[in-house]
């Protein structure tokens, strides 16, 4: 099985040691995505504008590999504050509606940055996709 692994430029991707999103198989794993690009944070103190930031550039990782939002099976959704559940929901939504992968929300304790309200992570299938049942 060979594995592919992008880079996003994250400054994180390179302290930590890790990549963006990676194929293995017929997956694509998105690691954990917030509204970062490079140092700018997208959407401070608004849920909704950092979770479609942090969707469109998980999306964008997938792209990478030729793959759209159609592919998307799993989405994981954390939260630092419940309040933003609304809000953040409505975002996947607009983003996933037509999709309708399976997703998990959580609420955390907080990020590495007190700004970041959202982190998604996307897992894709690079499969062909059978009928619906």
């Amino acid at each position: 099985m060979t594995v592919r692994r992008v880079q996003s430029g994250s400054p994180w991707e390179e302290s930590f040691g890790f990549a963006r999103a990676v194929a293995a198989g017929d997956r694509v794993l998105v690691a954990g995505t917030t509204a970062f690009k490079g140092d700018v944070l997208y959407g401070e103190g608004d849920p909704y504008e950092q979770a479609k930031v942090a969707f469109t550039t998980a999306l964008e990782a997938i792209a990478e590999f030729g793959l759209a939002p159609e592919s998307v099976i799993r989405t994981r959704v954390c939260l630092a504050h419940a309040r933003d559940v609304d809000a953040v929901g409505r975002a996947h939504k607009e983003m996933f509606d037509a999709v309708r992968p399976v997703t998990t929300l959580l609420i955390v304790q907080g990020f590495i940055d007190s700004r970041v309200l959202v982190s998604v992570e996307v897992e894709a299938f690079r499969g062909t996709p059978s009928e619906e049942l």
